[in-house]
């Protein structure tokens, strides 16, 4: 496994590199120190279900790096990697599902399968810079590292006060779990609207500038932030109403935008006791987030439950992602209660 240090080298020592990273607020902060730390480079947010595969070719032909730089991706395919003719440097914190080829990988999981640091506190580690963003990402992909957030509290105590001790508790009840949802909202919509803001987002010089909106470009991110907040929070009232004594709350939806992984982790905030199931229909898929209190390993559970069922997933023990045809919809959803049983008992 590549070491830390390694990495600093590697961004050191390139001059045009591409990041790729995943389209939620750990994959944008992961990308933005890295970013900010070389200033060179571009990012590609990957909103693909299925990780960088062959599609995502295009983007090295036209870019022409001299390194790719993937950050948040369970999934890179040996086909992109093997097609790529220059270094990869692969970040990334989900289980080791399969040994990767062909990269210089870094994964904490490769010497402790329990041990999940986000992929933003890993290229914080890297970069040692730009706190306030380690903290949003951090934060936002429902994790707290205790000593990380001692050294943020010190330095940000209106954003993040001494009392919060939990992963919960910072994602919704500090102003860095607002900002982990800002950064969430605007990854939402068209291309070219979050691509302006992730440019932004690379000269931004702190959390105030947004959250107090006290300079244009962080009144234009904030500005973002709540065009996508109203139609999400339509939603969430919708799923509130789902709740019951049912050991699941399972909420379908349809809509042009993926709210699901910000519902289910709100809605378990909610109901810690519960499985929740978010699922947008799009064209002939349910598309899912699954989340689950942590005495409950709902990724062994969806893995369990995918067995005869058209479908692909996968992610951490608590937070997983799933997509299955419509028509089989509802005997998934039955393997899953069949499965869980069998996992309690």
């Amino acid at each position: 496994m590549i070491t830390i240090d390694e990495i600093r080298e590697e961004l050191l020592t390139c001059k045009k590199p591409l990041f790729f990273f995943h389209d939620d607020a750990d994959g944008l902060c992961s990308f933005l120190l890295l970013y900010r730390y070389i200033k060179e480079g571009k990012g590609v947010v990957v909103k693909a279900s299925f990780g960088v595969d062959e599609m995502f070719l295009r983007k090295v032909g036209e870019y022409q790096p001299d390194k790719v730089f993937i950050t948040d991706m369970a999934v890179v395919t040996q086909d992109f990697i093997r097609n790529v003719k220059v270094p990869i440097i692969l970040i990334d914190h989900h289980p080791v599902k399969e040994k990767v080829r062909g990269v210089k990988y870094y994964n904490p999981r490769l010497e402790n399968p329990d041990l999940n640091i986000p992929a933003t506190k890993i290229c914080y580690d890297i970069v040692q810079q730009d706190m306030w963003i380690g903290a949003v990402g951090t934060i936002g992909d429902w994790v707290y590292i205790e000593s990380f957030m001692k050294e943020v509290k010190k330095q940000y105590p209106k954003l993040l006060n001494k009392k919060i001790k939990t992963p919960e508790s910072a994602l919704f009840d500090s102003e860095f779990g607002k900002l982990a949802k800002i950064f969430n909202f605007i990854l939402k919509g068209k291309i070219t609207d979050i691509n302006k803001c992730i440019k932004i987002l690379t000269r931004i010089s702190g959390p105030e500038e947004i959250l107090e909106q006290t300079t244009s470009p962080g009144k234009f991110i904030y500005k973002k932030y709540e065009s996508v907040v109203k139609p999400y929070e339509n939603l969430l009232k919708m799923a509130l109403k789902k709740a019951s004594d049912d050991k699941f709350l399972i909420f379908p939806y349809a809509s042009d935008e993926s709210f699901t992984g910000e519902l289910s982790n709100e809605l378990l905030y909610r109901f810690s006791d519960k499985i929740i199931i978010i699922a947008r229909e799009k064209s002939d898929e349910m598309r899912c987030s699954l989340r689950s209190p942590k005495n409950i390993n709902v990724r062994e559970i969806l893995m369990k439950s995918l067995v005869g069922i058209e479908g692909r997933g996968g992610g951490h023990e608590q937070a997983c992602g799933v997509s299955v045809k419509r028509e089989q919809w509802d005997t998934f959803i039955e393997n899953m209660r069949n499965n869980l049983d069998k996992q309690s008992s």
